[in-house]
């Protein structure tokens, strides 16, 4: 819930700083009717292009936060790479390496998904093309569900993360 309150906020107000420039440099007339509707249409253009940095700075910003937390009885610790001692204070510098891992798993989830999404639309839907129906608001959900199961691969592919009970 939270990377999706975070992107989309960020996303919102990128897209907004972008419309309000847009507007500032082409000759600020004055707002009427046809222009707030083209300012609205700017705003939703670019929203969907944001949506997407903005997804990857909410996802960097909050795999910071499930470390060092009790949640359902198990908690994720980061460990250090020379002496695998407990990092207490997690900061985004340790996070990188374990980043980069996470997301190329999340990378590989998303994809699988998406074919298995595509050989199910193709012998069950009549589209004509086979990517008629995916966009943005369908990858943002394979990238949920797929960050759901990640957690899980994550503890046995990343040898600098530990799951213990709390």
């Amino acid at each position: 819930m939270r990377i999706t309150i975070c992107s989309v906020i960020l996303a919102f107000l990128f897209s907004l700083l972008i419309t309000i420039v847009t507007y500032i440099t082409s000759s600020a007339t004055s707002l009427d009717a046809k222009i707030l509707y083209a300012l609205v249409d700017v705003l939703v253009f670019w929203f969907t292009f944001v949506w997407s940095l903005s997804l990857l700075i909410a996802l960097f910003r909050s795999i910071k936060y499930i470390f060092n937390r009790c949640i359902g009885g198990y908690e994720l610790k980061l460990l250090t790479c020379s002496s695998h001692d407990v990092i207490d204070v997690v900061g985004y510098g340790d996070l990188v390496k374990v980043w980069r891992k996470w997301f190329m798993l999340l990378i590989w989830l998303v994809a699988s998904m998406m074919i298995v999404s595509l050989v199910v639309t193709y012998m069950l839907s009549d589209f004509t093309s086979i990517f008629d129906w995916f966009n943005i608001f369908w990858l943002y959900g394979f990238i949920i569900i797929s960050g759901y199961f990640s957690f899980i691969l994550m503890i046995a592919k990343c040898k600098r993360v530990e799951l213990i009970k709390c």
